[in-house]
């Protein structure tokens, strides 16, 4: 049986629908990422999980047992907000400690819970020090390590890192990833905007949207393998070009002739069908390769980005339109105002008919 269950799981303000049909399993030892545009309901979903926010349909399932109508504290689920919400007079052990001594939990074994958390999350030297004398990292390991001594059957996150610098993040986020290492049968959920996270963290990412499920998948089924043109433009940083043309051969390589003028192949495959669908091909920027003959797109350079490792070229767009964009590895001098021919490999051009993905 899973550790968590969501079937058909709602939520309503008054006549306004915010989720809806929501259907998840989750299994022990997973680390779920919830991410989605702002204001999809991933925050709301993570509460209503935690007994925050009520259900207004469907039912939440832990070990089996639905928790619809449980009080928080009795859900056996520990939650890490963004802010640190550390009592300022309170050492690092006394806040850690906190919840224990409030559950009457005797001395000897709030001691080790302690003990046991600060040693995973390396705070052992820092337990007798005030929130105010540690850094922003630190005091989220310590909001981190009063959810470890609660032994919870989950643990979740709300977007923990979004009050660090970047810096900082990226350290955290290498200590989350360390923690679920030596955590391996604990259960985490965890909420962010952020897409490395996302990428470097999930054991599956629920990408969440139009108030329901987009797609679930590892990171990469997400990345190479997007189910509709939201989540294939959702994921990756620049978001995958979507080009608009015609399927003008059928077959184990479909041909579609843009209405830019270009030609693309791609390794999916169509039958007859499907000849004349209009439909749009998905290339990633990185995907791009320069070519000297049967380009998909070639245009003027309008814009380029260096950044150092790789260099971002915006091919001029008609106004209101997004530009295409292309990241090529290197830096990538003396290139705006120039006309490039990019094209792709067959494997990484992706085929959308009416948004939904053609691969079957």
């Amino acid at each position: 049986m899973s550790e968590l269950n969501l079937t058909d799981v709602a939520k309503t303000y008054g006549s306004v629908d915010v989720l809806k049909n929501i259907n998840l399993d989750i299994e022990r030892g997973e680390l779920i990422v919830f991410v989605g545009p702002s204001g999809c309901g991933k925050s709301t979903l993570l509460r209503m999980i935690a007994g925050l926010e009520k259900i207004s349909g469907g039912t939440l399932e832990i070990e089996g047992q639905v928790m619809n109508d449980v009080p928080p504290a009795q859900r056996g689920i520990a939650m890490v907000f963004q802010s640190y919400a550390l009592y300022p007079h309170m050492t690092v052990r006394e806040n850690m400690a906190f919840a224990l001594k409030i559950a009457k939990m005797p001395s000897a074994e709030v001691d080790a819970a302690v003990e046991r958390a600060a040693r995973i999350l390396q705070l052992e030297p820092f337990l007798d020090r005030l929130p105010k004398a540690l850094s922003g990292g630190q005091r989220q390991r310590v909001a981190i390590g009063r959810a470890i001594v609660r032994d919870p059957k989950v643990y979740l996150f709300d977007e923990p890192l979004s009050n660090l610098d970047a810096a900082l993040r990226v350290a955290t986020r290498i200590e989350i990833a360390r923690l679920k290492e030596a955590m391996p049968d604990s259960t985490m959920i965890y909420v962010t905007h952020d897409q490395v996270e996302a990428m470097t963290l999930a054991s599956r990412i629920v990408v969440l949207a139009n108030k329901g499920v987009a797609q679930v998948g590892t990171p990469l089924e997400l990345y190479e393998t997007p189910d509709n043109e939201f989540v294939a433009q959702f994921i990756g940083s620049p978001a995958m070009n979507l080009l608009p043309g015609v399927i003008t051969k059928t077959g184990e390589r479909t041909v579609v002739q843009l209405d830019g003028g270009g030609t693309a192949v791609s390794s999916i495959p169509t039958d007859s069908s499907d000849e004349g669908k209009k439909v749009n091909i998905g290339v990633r920027p990185e995907d791009f390769l320069p070519v000297d003959s049967d380009p998909i797109l070639q245009g003027l350079v309008d814009f380029t980005e260096a950044l150092g490792e790789v260099t971002l070229l915006y091919f001029a767009a008609n106004e209101g339109e997004d530009p295409t964009i292309a990241k090529l590895p290197g830096v990538q001098r003396n290139m705006r105002g120039q006309t490039v021919a990019v094209s792709a490999e067959p494997d990484k051009v992706h085929l959308f008919h009416d948004g939904i993905s053609m691969r079957k």
